[in-house]
């Protein structure tokens, strides 16, 4: 036998409840924007720039530019198969506070990919490390009979955006 529901009885309890979730839901809402700040406090900040994009200073045919990365998770099949990634030479890995600023080989309307393979910049015996200006300047730096450096080709994928002129 079917029992005889009374929907009075249903409505009346939702609307009783209805207060109490709402508060409900409002603390909801507030906890998660105060723990979404504090993560972005953190991710900007202190913690470890992995995953969270990062701001930093880097130069392009002499004229300084601000760009925001992040890294790529399982780079090897974008190097193995995008033949137009741009290149970023840095003096540590970019997850690392920086010497000198980076060099970046492109920016927008100049052949660029927002895809950008790290390389970095090893000074060799006998040279001073300084800053370049320009991939250009990275490039003659590690040619020659007696190179100043030498790039390290990493594996390390980073999707960057210039956002900027410093």
């Amino acid at each position: 036998m079917k029992e005889n529901i009374d929907l009075r009885k249903i409505e009346r309890g939702n609307k009783m409840n209805s207060p109490w979730k709402a508060a409900c839901l409002f603390l909801t809402v507030g906890l998660l924007y105060i723990s979404w700040g504090a993560f972005q406090g953190q991710a900007a900040g202190h913690g470890s720039p992995n995953g969270a994009a990062t701001q930093m200073p880097a130069y392009y045919d002499g004229e300084l530019f601000t760009v925001n990365m992040f890294e790529v998770p399982a780079s090897d099949p974008l190097i193995e198969h995008n033949s137009s990634i741009n290149i970023i030479y840095a003096t540590n890995d970019l997850d690392e506070e920086q010497d000198f600023a980076p060099v970046i080989d492109a920016i927008q309307g100049d052949g660029f990919n927002p895809l950008w393979l790290q390389v970095l910049i090893e000074f060799n015996a006998g040279f001073t490390p300084h800053q370049f200006f320009s991939d250009d300047e990275v490039e003659a730096a590690a040619s020659g009979a007696n190179p100043e450096i030498t790039l390290i080709v990493t594996d390390e994928v980073y999707r960057c955006s210039v956002v900027g002129s410093k």
